[in-house]
């Protein structure tokens, strides 16, 4: 399974290679970054079918995470990504906006890779 991770925080990424190093060795999830919505928006249309999940970060400096997720649902409708929020604002405004644009799940910062283990293992197993 391929997910893409879209945050402007680079230490995002070597977190999750740390917390997910088993599941990548066995190939079972490879990650792709970008640290931008319109980064993100340019490896999806280069990957379309290969980025199965997507978890983007909301608050971002340009395109913020909620806009990146509007494009997705309209561009990419069949079938489309799953996508995780993440924010450092558990705040209702921020979850009640995402869960109106699609996003699958809305997860805060910091990222309790516990949990989103078991979120990935429903996202792909069903």
């Amino acid at each position: 399974m391929k997910i893409l991770v879209v945050d402007d925080e680079k230490d995002m990424q070597a977190l999750f290679e740390q917390r997910f190093r088993n599941e990548i060795k066995s190939g079972e999830i490879l990650f792709a970054f970008a640290s931008s919505g319109e980064e993100a928006l340019e490896y999806i249309k280069k990957h379309e079918h290969e980025v199965v999940l997507i978890l983007s970060d909301i608050n971002m400096p340009g395109m913020s995470g909620l806009v990146l997720l509007e494009k997705i649902k309209q561009m990419f409708a069949i079938p489309p990504p799953i996508v995780m929020m993440v924010t450092a604002y558990g705040d209702t405004e921020n979850y009640n906006i995402a869960m109106e644009l699609g996003a699958d799940d809305f997860l805060t910062k910091p990222v309790d890779f516990v949990a989103l283990k078991e979120k990935l293992k429903k996202s792909i197993h069903g």
